[in-house]
């Protein structure tokens, strides 16, 4: 259970890392800064809790 977590850290900060290489503002509304922020972190969760999945399966 231990590894999980450091999984689940390192994938969050590092999809967080590249998400915010693209600019979401483009395509949200004008002004809606919080959304878009909102919406990296929403896909910074998403992927890491995919790819931690991902490597406890591979590592089992």
């Amino acid at each position: 259970m231990g590894i999980e977590i450091y999984l689940y850290v390192f994938f969050t900060l590092l999809a967080i890392f590249i998400f915010n290489g693209v600019n979401f503002e483009k395509f949200m509304k004008r002004g809606k800064v919080i959304e878009a922020k909102l919406l990296v972190l929403t896909l910074s969760f998403a992927l890491s809790y995919l790819l931690t999945n991902f490597v406890l399966d591979f590592i089992q």
